[in-house]
């Protein structure tokens, strides 16, 4: 990725976090954008210390006013945008006839409208450069239910049609637009959830390598699909799960 310029939003903790670094070590000038600038300071550091380029900037997915603050900061400073990851986003555990409205909007306005957000606005910038490659973060559940996250589930899902979408329609202007599908990975978001321990064994049983991903196990897929080496692939939903999508009846 050596020349290249990443924007990042929630790219400061967990997953986008371990994506903005991986980002940098292989060559990108990398701008992980978060709503707490100590957090985004952090990673700024980080990423300098590997002696690549940042700014430090804050934005929430849901203000578009403030995505295209952002995204304006990182064109002036580093004349365009080659890079975008879309991995923002949240969870609400509750039992479905018990989910408000106020914790369904927050969900879906997060992951769902947030990544919107992010595609079309820095969209507008890869169009007029003629080239772009945008990587979104789907899930598991894009593809399967999960037990009382009906909100998530129904976000992710879109995150995966709004991917294959802007996909064929933005090819024809060399922006290719893809999807990761972590598998079970241990972040801040998902901690308490993954370990009860019923959805811990239900977890590990139904997945073929028996383990949790480790963080880092995610950037090879991200640097691979902002990279040349990408360039016919677009549509596509990668999945980076440990099998798990895979798993029917086990022994």
């Amino acid at each position: 990725l050596e020349g290249k310029h990443a924007l990042g939003f929630g790219g400061n903790s967990g997953l986008g976090k371990s994506i903005a670094i991986g980002r940098a070590e292989a060559g990108a000038d990398v701008v992980p954008v978060g709503r707490r600038a100590e957090e985004v300071r952090k990673t700024a550091e980080e990423i300098k210390a590997l002696g690549k380029r940042t700014l430090e900037l804050t934005a929430d997915v849901t203000a578009r006013d403030q995505i295209q603050a952002a995204i304006d900061k990182m064109v002036g400073a580093m004349g365009g945008i080659d890079i975008l990851v879309n991995s923002a986003g949240t969870t609400s555990r509750a039992p479905s006839l018990e989910v408000t409205e106020e914790q369904w909007d927050r969900v879906l306005d997060i992951n769902l409208k947030g990544t919107w957000n992010c595609c079309q606005l820095v969209g507008r910038v890869m169009l007029e450069q003629k080239h772009g490659r945008i990587i979104n973060i789907a899930s598991l559940l894009s593809f399967q239910s999960g037990f009382e996250v009906a909100a998530y589930g129904a976000s992710k899902g879109g995150v995966a049609q709004v991917t294959r979408c802007l996909a064929g329609e933005w090819a024809k202007h060399n922006i290719a637009v893809n999807a990761i599908v972590p598998g079970v990975f241990e972040t801040p978001l998902n901690t308490q959830l993954i370990h009860e321990p019923a959805r811990r064994a239900s977890i590990l049983a139904h997945t073929p390598l028996k383990r949790f991903g480790d963080l880092e196990e995610i950037n090879g897929a991200a640097i691979f699909l902002a990279s040349d080496s990408a360039r016919f692939v677009t549509a596509t939903i990668l999945s980076v799960d440990g099998g798990f999508l895979s798993q029917g009846v086990g022994p």
